[in-house]
């Protein structure tokens, strides 16, 4: 059941955290790290390598709120209490 609602509610939530994620701290990143225009296109050049890391920073990011909503949505609101009350 924890599952469930755990699939459920990631899947709920994922655009308004990309929307989170894309619109208010990616911004707030790129002007903090540097990238001008847009966090996604955050690079690290080391001579003729080009190291694409603002796309898996907003990936990174993107996951880590996801989580935190699903953890705290199944532990402190009270899902599993749910389950336990049918046994």
């Amino acid at each position: 059941m924890g599952l469930a609602v755990g699939f459920i509610l990631g899947g709920a939530v994922s655009k308004v955290v990309s929307s989170l994620v894309s619109d208010i701290i990616n911004p707030i990143l790129s002007v903090i790290l540097g990238a001008a225009d847009d966090l996604k296109n955050a690079i690290l050049q080391i001579g003729p390598v080009r190291i694409l890391y603002g796309n898996f920073l907003s990936a990174l990011i993107d996951f880590t709120v996801v989580a935190a909503v699903v953890y705290f949505g199944v532990n402190m609101i009270g899902i599993n209490k749910l389950d336990k009350k049918k046994e």
